[in-house]
């Protein structure tokens, strides 16, 4: 069943529209950072999309090797190892990547208990000592400024922990060890430049508006610094585990959206924090790194409308994650595994690879917005626009998306980029394939012939001051689109009419074409 939408765009419209989806990217933990085939994933998705931030965890867990103990003359002593911390962060900047500090988690020598997360165990527990912890954040930023510079790090936003709420992040969901370990962390980051941006509480939604309320209230009562506000947002429900898998259900897209427009009135309630930036430092559909909708046309869909709305209410929105190298619930078993990713490990493009590579082409004005499409335009005239169509679910409910655009008389090129479950769709074409475990040089050379959108060319003319076309969405499609004014150029004697497969409709329509001769070989050469 297919539905007609009608869209008139004035091009003289201006609508409002954030386009922040290039802030910031999600990250596994940073020791994954120094293995060839993270480093070649970022580089790939850096070249293509280009993203200014980058978050992830683990930055004091044991396996970066930052903090340690010795004794010396029977006195204990501290002292830390920035070498892999280094080698990081090097990397990430040279790469066009700033890093977004998550501070955390805490390295067992200096952990009040033995509690960890994930696969790689992050231990979660509160510091058995605060001012040794202070020390340590303090030596941090320390090195941070004195390597790479007190006007670059002061750039990098800070944010304390991750998603304290829940009980499986900081132990017990302890509320109040949270507000003192935040407390104790911004006095010590701020002792090293007063200028660096720090924010909290990095919630997810798990009675997230009693925490973010009584954070903010913790804060203004005691004169705590806080420069912006930290959470998360994901759009499944209770995960169904089936083997090495789990499926969930899409909330709506309003639902998702809500919940952060709740977030935001709770911020604005505060008279003190009214218009106070609220980072998204993790968004996804599912929030487990074992659901196939990842790999899957729907989520690239539906992660487009997010990003055509999430500009609204916060100052930034990072996809968690750039690449399947990601341990949280082990090593994955195949290619197409459910992982957070934007390309596999294999280094294939999923569909929402070009969700974000489209989001990246969007003009500076937006000229029209709506559930299914943005459309924006450049001071030079050119148009780009995107437009989508999650359905979840195994109805097929296909859209045809009917533009109409007043333009200038003369020719025009249109170019289209379709991503859809027929051609651009590779977890289909792996399954095809036989669902190789471990693909082979030449299997992983089909997939990637498979894994990028059908691309198409029009010329088109206006000669009414009005220009038409129609974008057919079928469902789960991503589609952009750019129109640009030619001026065509046409070499002495060439007529595409006269070329099998090259006629284009509105040069025939346009150009008279001579009349046909009919000569007997004799008279040729008379």
């Amino acid at each position: 069943m297919a539905n007609k939408l009608y869209c008139k765009i004035n091009l003289e419209d201006s609508i409002g529209f954030n386009n922040n989806a290039l802030f910031c990217i999600g990250t596994g933990r940073m020791n994954l950072a120094l293995r060839k085939e993270y480093y070649n994933q970022l580089k790939k998705v850096q070249e293509d999309i280009h993203f200014s931030y980058i978050r992830g965890h683990g930055l004091f867990c044991d396996d970066m090797a930052v903090y340690h103990i010795y004794e010396e003359d029977g006195t204990e002593k501290t002292e830390y190892n920035f070498t892999y911390l280094d080698m990081v962060f090097d990397d990430y900047l040279s790469m066009g990547l700033k890093p977004f500090v998550e501070l955390g988690f805490m390295p067992e020598k200096l952990a009040s208990g033995s509690q960890t997360v994930f696969y790689w165990k992050g231990n979660v527990t509160p510091p058995s000592d605060y001012n040794k912890w202070a020390e340590l954040i303090k030596a941090t930023v320390n090195h941070w400024i004195d390597r790479y510079g007190r006007e670059e790090v002061i750039t990098w936003p800070f944010e304390v922990w991750n998603e304290p709420n829940l009980p499986g992040f900081w132990k017990d969901a302890d509320m109040n060890e949270y507000f003192h370990l935040y407390e104790v962390t911004v006095k010590a980051v701020k002792n090293c430049d007063s200028r660096i941006r720090i924010g909290g509480p990095a919630i997810c939604g798990v009675d997230d508006e009693r925490w973010l309320h009584s954070f903010l209230e913790h804060c203004s009562n005691n004169k705590i610094p806080l420069d912006f506000v930290t959470r998360h947002a994901y759009a499944t429900d209770l995960p169904e585990k089936d083997g090495h898998y789990t499926y969930q259900n899409l909330r709506k897209p309003e639902v998702f959206m809500n919940e952060l427009k709740e977030s935001r009135r709770i911020i604005d309630s505060f008279k003190e924090y009214t218009g106070m930036e609220m980072h998204l430092t993790e968004f996804n559909t599912s929030y487990t790194p074992l659901n196939p909708i990842h790999d899957t046309n729907l989520n690239a869909a539906y992660i487009a409308r997010l990003l055509s709305e999430l500009g609204d209410v916060c100052a930034s929105y990072s996809y968690w994650t750039f690449g399947d190298v990601f341990e949280e619930a082990g090593v994955s078993y195949t290619p197409f595994s459910g992982c957070f990713g934007l390309l596999t490990n294999g280094m294939i493009p999923k569909p929402t690879y070009w969700a974000f590579s489209f989001f990246r082409n969007l003009r500076a004005n937006a000229v029209a917005r709506s559930e299914h499409y943005i459309i924006t335009k450049d001071n030079m005239g050119v148009i780009y626009g995107i437009a989508w169509n999650p359905v979840e679910g195994n109805e097929d409910k296909d859209i045809y998306l009917q533009i109409s655009i007043d333009l200038e008389n003369g020719e025009y090129r249109m170019v289209t980029k379709l991503v859809d479950e027929n051609t651009c769709n590779p977890l289909k074409d792996w399954i095809n394939m036989g669902s190789p475990a471990n693909l082979k040089k030449e299997q992983t050379e089909l997939l990637l012939e498979c894994a990028k959108p059908l691309v198409k060319i029009e010329r088109l003319s206006v000669t009414d001051g009005n220009l038409k076309f129609e974008i057919p969405l079928s469902s789960n499609a991503l589609c952009s689109f750019e129109i640009q004014r030619i001026y065509p150029e046409t070499d002495r004697g060439f007529h595409p009419y006269r070329i099998r497969g090259a006629s284009v409709d509105s040069l025939a329509k346009n150009h008279n074409k001579p009349k046909s001769v009919s000569l007997k070989l004799s008279e040729a050469f008379h």
